[in-house]
């Protein structure tokens, strides 16, 4: 798919951009069948072997989730699953030169246009609150900030934003997260892919979501930082 040049509407502010938007004025492709080699790898991570503290988490997590989520506002959703889920699939650790951020601006010209994104979170190279690679980003919808947002518009925003400041040609991961539904993201040069949907109220989903966490650590390490 070619750039279309006359698309780019300058005083559409970026919060109300779509999913098309991005794909229209960058040239995106979106891939969900066949999944992609490296998407394959990814969603091939095994389910994640819990010591008896990191049971305990996950158990009260899903517990929580499973009888309540439906009634949990989005700070509720980030502080009783997102945090414990990112904790269990350690990228809250902060070492060897990582370091994991929240709500954190990023920003950069692509194809001679200003993007901008507050991303919820991110994993990047860097120390304490300054980063300098992006590896990793995950967006929330957030349906009582900005109801016409679009969380895929904004991890793909960030995705770009990401390439410009990488300067390589290293794919990027991520995940979009509704409510209570989590999906994949790997973006490869402008092509990305995207998983099936995981349900973090079905326990079989929320292991696989904490064992493709676990993979991405494994795989930042094994693979983009090994020089």
């Amino acid at each position: 798919m070619t750039q279309d040049k006359n698309y780019h509407e300058a005083d559409k502010p970026l919060h109300l951009w779509r999913e098309g938007d991005m794909i229209l004025n960058f040239g995106l492709k979106r891939i969900i069948n066949p999944l992609t080699p490296l998407m394959k790898e990814w969603m091939e991570a095994p389910y994640p072997n819990f010591n008896e503290a990191e049971q305990y988490l996950f158990d009260h997590a899903f517990q929580k989730a499973e009888a309540s989520l439906v009634g949990w506002s989005e700070e509720d959703l980030k502080m009783k699953l997102i945090s414990p889920v990112l904790d269990l699939g350690y990228l809250l650790e902060d070492s060897q030169g990582i370091v994991s951020l929240f709500d954190k601006l990023i920003s950069s010209e692509v194809d001679n246009i200003p993007l901008s994104v507050r991303t919820d979170f991110m994993i990047a190279t860097g120390v304490l609150d300054a980063f300098r690679k992006p590896f990793f980003h995950f967006q929330e919808y957030k349906p009582q900030k900005n109801p016409s947002g679009d969380s895929m518009a904004q991890l793909l925003m960030a995705f770009l934003i990401a390439q410009q400041i990488n300067q390589d040609k290293q794919p990027l991961y991520g995940a979009e997260i509704i409510r209570k539904t989590w999906t994949f993201v790997v973006m490869e040069g402008r092509e990305y892919c995207v998983s099936k949907a995981f349900v973090s109220t079905d326990r079989d989903d929320l292991l696989s979501i904490i064992g493709i966490l676990r993979k991405f650590r494994e795989l930042l390490f094994s693979r983009f930082l090994k020089d």
